[in-house]
């Protein structure tokens, strides 16, 4: 009877296996044993899914109070920036706290495009407090300033440098249990309520850097499509190619059993763990949801639909990123934001020069990923497919000469049914300058105050981002990344 039941197990394994879904999102191949890379390294054979809690819903922000009082929480700080502390957000969120008894003291310095002395100056108001529970109101600087303040004040004995990435910082693993947080984000781009990954300008080098642990992620997102409608057009777009830029990076990632080391203890193996079979469907999900409502949000300040698609967007992409990682183009934007000399985007209302994130993200996206194209060329045509959807409706299946994308399977997107191989990169590169050009994106790092002499200045900023470039499918050399910056210097 034990040898029929496992025939009977083995046959059912089987009928599975040959069942398994086959369409491009779902049919690549991912080890699930350790394997071998050609260094003779040991990779990874297995990922891990973290993501904050997470609750949806116009008008939830109303809640907030409600879940302190559940927490038990007796004196809470409130994180902001100025610019904030006068708008509805915050005032929604002050109600709720008076409302429910909750006893919490403002902070409002948060500096968008956070530095190491704003967070410094952030952690330390926030070990004065002593607070037992945080609220984060705000977009990803409000956020990641509020994740290391609440890891430093937890760990007051740590060097700064202690939990910062490597080869900046230590990078030491956290292992201090931290205070409660609850993240109200307001813009619809860096998906930081899902994740644990705190972003900052390290000022004595002049690049951007942070910290990464799934220990200092949120404990709780409110996300309320609300808050989206005080956002300017061009806060809405940058904060929307950032959230493009998660989606392509994490689904074009680095496999993670290609990742090297593997770990020798679960607490080592980092956030980013490469593109992996879970990470993969949210990250595409967030892709269609661009597609469709980033130019509405954009263009029309009161389209709640696209502007609430767009806030759910950001936490897809988030949940998707957040575990598997970004690439080429976050890397090379660090010290695209860290080294602007006098460019301030429109509609920012900031003291200091500013590139904002998104578009210091996705001003080289076309370059990027012409260069990486090689590698995974099957996902770069999806992607291009995706993106250009609002030209084609669907049609009859064709097959695509790109053999994982075949099958006679055909998305709505760009017209890929000549597509070969190497036009993989062109492909995503055009649809990528045609979707830019029409949201009026500035052409290329030269509309910013960059010129060639810059590059050698940006690649070294690049370098010490090894945390993210190493998840790139295509490894680079420092030609490559001179290259690449030279070609993003005009996009049209």
């Amino acid at each position: 009877m034990a040898a029929a039941a496992r025939a009977r197990v083995a046959h059912l394994l089987r009928q599975l296996q040959r069942a398994a879904c086959q369409c491009p999102t779902h049919s690549h191949t991912y080890s699930q044993a350790p394997g071998f890379a050609p260094s003779g390294k040991t990779t990874d054979y297995a990922f891990e899914m973290a993501v904050s809690n997470i609750r949806y819903g116009a008008g939830v922000t109303k809640e907030v109070g409600m879940d302190l009082k559940n927490m038990g929480a007796k004196n809470v700080c409130l994180m902001t920036d100025k610019n904030l502390s006068q708008l509805p957000p915050v005032q929604m969120v002050m109600d709720s706290l008076v409302k429910n008894g909750i006893n919490f003291k403002v902070y409002d310095n948060v500096r968008v495009e956070p530095t190491d002395r704003s967070f410094m100056e952030a952690i330390e108001f926030v070990k004065r407090g002593a607070f037992d529970a945080y609220v984060a109101v705000g977009g990803g600087s409000t956020m990641d300033t509020y994740k290391a303040a609440n890891l430093y004040a937890s760990s007051p004995h740590s060097d700064f440098l202690d939990y910062v990435n490597a080869p900046i910082g230590k990078g030491k693993p956290v292992s201090v249990p931290l205070k409660p947080l609850i993240a109200v984000p307001t813009t619809s781009g860096t998906g930081s309520e899902t994740t644990g990954v705190a972003i900052f300008d390290y000022e004595h080098l002049k690049v951007k850097t942070g910290i990464a642990s799934r220990a200092i992620k949120p404990t709780l997102g409110l996300i309320d499509p609300m808050h989206t409608l005080h956002m300017p057009d061009q806060v809405v777009a940058n904060s929307g190619f950032d959230v493009l830029c998660h989606a392509l990076e994490s689904y074009t990632a680095l496999p993670y059993h290609m990742r090297s080391p593997c770990p020798s203890n679960p607490i080592t193996r980092p956030a980013y763990q490469g593109s992996n079979p879970i990470s993969d469907i949210w990250a595409v999900h967030a892709l269609r949801i661009v597609a469709k409502y980033l130019k509405r949000a954009v263009r029309n300040p009161d389209d709640l639909e696209a502007r609430s698609n767009m806030h759910l967007a950001s936490a897809f992409a988030g949940i998707g990123f957040g575990n598997a990682g970004v690439h080429l183009c976050h890397g090379m934007s660090y010290p695209i934001s860290g080294l602007v000399k006098t460019y301030k985007a429109k509609d920012y209302n900031v003291d200091h020069p500013l590139v904002p994130h998104g578009l210091s993200v996705v001003l080289t996206s076309p370059a990027v990923f012409t260069f990486t194209a090689q590698m995974s060329p099957e996902r770069h045509l999806e992607t291009a497919e995706i993106l250009g959807r609002e030209k084609l409706k669907r049609k009859r299946h064709y097959a695509l000469l790109a053999p994982a994308v075949g099958r006679g399977y055909f998305r709505e997107g760009a017209d890929t049914r000549t597509a070969r191989i190497p036009d993989a990169g062109p492909i995503l590169a055009d649809t990528l300058r045609k979707f830019l050009f029409d949201l009026d994106v500035d052409d290329g790092l030269a509309a910013i105050g960059y010129s060639r002499a810059d590059i050698p200045a940006l690649v070294k900023g690049t370098l010490p981002q090894e945390r993210v470039t190493k998840l790139a499918p295509r490894p680079q050399s420092e030609e490559d990344l001179s290259d690449l910056f030279e070609a993003s210097m005009k996009l049209y």
